[in-house]
C-alpha cells in the first residue's frame, strides 16, 4: 500500500467517525477543503461512493461501512504500534549484547551495570567474554569494549574507564630462594604464571615500559591459565609471578598476601572504550546504556 492510500484512508475513517468534515479537519489539523479534496480522491480511485453528505452530517454509504470495518481495526493497530514505540522511547527495553574482556567487565561495565540494571528493569544486558578484535555487527554485538587503541577505526569510541596500570606481582614465598627481579630479563629465573587468550590462543605479553620504550618479555612457567581469576589463585597460593591489572591486586597488595616487584618498569595501558558502529539512531535500550557507561574523570 502506497502512502497515499495510507493517508486517504485515514482521512476517510477520521470523517466516517466524527460525521462531519469540520470536526474531523479539526482532529487532523487539516483544512476542511484539503480534507473533502482527499477523500474524494480516495473515492475516484476506488470508482464508488464511500460517503453520503448533507449540509447537516457525513455518513458511510454501504460501501463505505464495509471499508470502514475493514479498514479500522488495521489502522488502529498501526497507531497502537507507533505507540508503542513512543513508550520504547520514553521507557527504554530489550536485550543489549556487549562483546568485552573478562577485566573490563569486572572492573569496568559491572559496578555500572548494578546500578543500570535497577534503574530499567525492562532492560536485559549479554556480556560475552572476548579478548579478540570481534567484528561486532557480524557476531549481532550491539557493542563492544576494548582499549582505545584496539579499537577498529571504522566504530564509534567513547571512553568508559581510566587508564590500566599493570603490576608483576608474586607471594612473599616466591623470593624465600630467589632473589626479586630487578628488571623484565631476570624473569627467566622465576616461574611466571601465564594467561592463553581464549579467543586466539596466544599468551598475553609481559610488557614493561620505561622512559619512551616498550619491552615486551616472554615468560615461562608450570602453570597456564585462561582466566585472570585463576592467574590471581595461583599467584596467591605461591605457584609463580603473575602479570595483572594492579587494581585487580590492589587489596592483596595492601594486607601483605601479594608483593610487586618491576614497579619502576610498569606499564599502564590506555583505558577502557566502548564502541558500536556508526548509526544515526541507536536502539533506545543502547542509548542510555551509552550514557550510564560514559565515564566521567573525577
Amino acid at each position: 500500500m502506497s502512502n497515499e492510500n495510507l493517508r486517504d484512508l485515514n482521512a476517510f475513517v477520521v470523517v466516517a467517525q466524527e460525521g462531519s468534515f469540520t470536526r474531523a479537519a479539526a482532529r487532523l489539523g487539516v483544512s476542511q477543503s484539503a480534507l473533502s479534496q482527499t477523500v474524494r480522491n480516495l473515492e475516484e480511485r476506488v470508482g464508488i461512493r464511500l460517503l453520503n453528505r448533507t449540509t447537516r452530517n457525513v455518513s458511510p454509504t454501504e460501501a463505505g461501512d464495509r471499508l470502514l470495518s475493514s479498514v479500522s481495526p488495521a489502522l488502529e493497530e498501526i497507531d497502537r504500534g507507533f505507540s508503542q514505540l513512543g513508550a520504547l522511547r520514553d521507557r527504554p527495553a530489550g536485550i543489549v549484547r556487549i562483546s568485552a574482556d573478562e577485566y573490563a567487565i569486572q572492573s569496568v561495565l559491572w559496578p555500572a551495570l548494578e546500578r543500570f540494571l535497577r534503574e530499567f528493569p525492562e532492560i536485559s544486558v549479554e556480556l560475552t567474554t572476548d579478548y579478540g578484535r570481534t567484528d561486532i555487527v557480524r557476531e549481532r554485538h550491539d557493542a563492544g569494549v576494548r582499549r582505545g587503541k584496539l579499537v577498529s577505526k571504522d566504530m564509534i569510541a567513547m571512553r568508559i574507564g581510566p587508564d590500566v596500570p599493570m603490576a608483576v606481582v608474586a607471594a612473599p614465598s616466591c623470593f624465600k630462594e630467589r632473589r626479586r627481579p630487578n628488571e623484565p630479563q631476570d624473569l627467566a629465573d622465576h616461574p611466571c604464571i601465564n594467561l592463553r587468550l581464549p579467543t586466539h590462543g596466544a599468551l598475553f605479553e609481559w610488557t614493561f615500559s620505561k622512559g619512551a620504550k616498550d619491552l615486551r618479555v616472554g615468560t615461562q612457567g608450570r602453570l597456564v591459565f585462561s582466566s585472570i581469576h585463576e592467574v590471581r589463585q595461583a599467584c596467591l597460593s605461591g605457584f609463580g609471578l603473575a602479570y595483572l591489572p594492579r587494581d585487580y591486586v590492589a587489596w592483596h597488595l595492601e594486607d601483605g598476601q601479594l608483593v610487586e616487584v618491576l614497579s619502576s618498569w610498569r606499564k599502564t595501558f590506555e583505558g577502557y572504550h566502548l564502541y558500536y558502529p556508526n548509526r544515526r539512531q541507536h536502539p533506545p535500550a543502547l542509548a542510555v546504556l551509552i550514557e550510564a557507561l560514559r565515564y566521567r574523570a573525577k
